[in-house]
């Protein structure tokens, strides 16, 4: 497999890498195709670079070292084939807390009510789909949560007995924020992703995640997969833990792009993400989201996540949500889309570059082992802290 990153030629790139020349993860910085080990004492962690008052300043000045081009390390950090000797890329979070918005796009809403409303069975989502469009529309892409037209299809639905927790959070006037994985657990681009075997109704969710500094301001964004278990979540809203967080089942990469002069949050709100999921049976499936149509702004999200009420000392990341909910036929007809093992998804957006994956069960993904106190124990042996 080629090198299907595409980063953007024009960019502050930055991540975290792999390689034998040093025994904890370099912070590494893309410049004209190469990579860059930029891992200093005054930046020893992806955390501490996003904590800086100027994180586009400091990579622009750290002069590093080159460690290999972009296309090698990229086509090595896929987990089948992988040479450990050679540099691979990781997730280019570490210490931040990884945290995920929920149902942040109006148009998702009834996808995940239908799914509620199934009680975790795909075959029954057909007809419950047609039944509250019928009743409400289809249209829902201007609703402005906890406005009184909002109020209106809320009531609208509870008197046809389709109440959901959903709909608090979709259109109400609180945002879900959830945990998505605990710090140092996401996958990176060409890692396995991984679903609990006990899920027969799943499907990727490509999202755009904000990278936050602990004062609450936003330094970057990258792309994630916030991988779902549809029928997992569907039975029991408290059952949201088993549902989304499950080893490898975060992703996000390639990289993180920082803002600068050429790149800032309103290149987020104007992003198309787009999806691609090819199966080793020959399915293909593709879609794309806009930015245009969250309900909720990037800079909500994070305000909702963080302040006063919550702090994160070492940062955030925070997966937006998703509109992008497939509810294609993957075979049998009203059986909807479900992952197979082997499936290759591919997320991308035209700032960001692309984030691809492959489908494992979460209990043949490699088992996450390194934790915050691996990654300060072997800092300290380097003398970086």
């Amino acid at each position: 497999m080629t090198n299907p990153t595409h980063l953007p030629t024009e960019g502050l790139f930055v991540g975290r890498a792999r390689s034998s020349d040093a025994a904890y993860p370099l912070v590494v910085a893309v410049r004209d195709g190469t990579v860059f080990d930029i891992t200093l004492r005054a930046a020893p962690t992806m955390r501490d670079l996003c904590e800086m008052a100027d994180p586009a300043a400091h990579v622009r000045s750290a002069e590093g070292r080159p460690i290999g081009s972009l296309d090698d390390i990229a086509a090595n950090s896929f987990e089948t084939g992988r040479d450990p000797a050679k540099p691979y890329l990781l997730s280019p979070v570490d210490l931040q807390a990884v945290k995920a918005s929920g149902v942040t796009f109006v148009v998702s809403l009834l996808e995940r009510v239908i799914e509620e409303q199934a009680r975790g069975s795909a075959e029954k989502a057909d007809a419950i789909r047609a039944d509250i469009a019928g009743l409400i529309g289809h249209d829902l892409s201007k609703l402005k949560p906890g406005s009184p037209e909002a109020m209106e299809i809320k009531a609208k639905l509870i008197s046809r007995g389709a109440w959901s927790q959903y709909l608090e959070v979709g259109i109400g006037p609180d945002a879900e924020i959830f945990t998505k994985c605990q710090p140092m657990a996401s996958v990176g681009f060409g890692a396995d992703v991984g679903l609990h075997p006990v899920s027969t109704w799943n499907n990727p969710e490509p999202e755009i995640a904000m990278i936050a500094a602990s004062s609450g301001r936003i330094v970057g964004a990258t792309i994630g997969n916030d991988v779902n278990l549809r029928d997992v979540e569907g039975r029991s809203a408290l059952l949201l833990g088993k549902a989304k967080d499950n080893n490898a089942s975060a992703s996000l990469g390639p990289f993180i792009r920082l803002f600068d002069d050429k790149f800032s949050i309103d290149d987020v709100k104007r992003a198309v993400v787009r999806l691609k999921v090819e199966g080793e049976d020959g399915f293909s499936l593709e879609g794309a989201s806009s930015m245009a149509e969250i309900s909720r702004s990037p800079e909500e999200l994070v305000a909702a996540a963080m302040g006063p009420h919550h702090q994160y000392p070492d940062g955030l990341a925070l997966y937006l949500g998703t509109m992008f909910v497939p509810s294609m036929d993957r075979g049998e007809k009203g059986k909807g889309f479900t992952h197979k093992v082997g499936d290759i998804v591919t997320i991308s957006s035209e700032k960001f570059g692309a984030l691809v994956n492959r489908v494992q069960l979460s209990p043949d993904c490699p088992h996450w082992t390194y934790g915050a106190s691996h990654l300060m124990r072997e800092l300290a042996r380097a003398d970086l802290i």
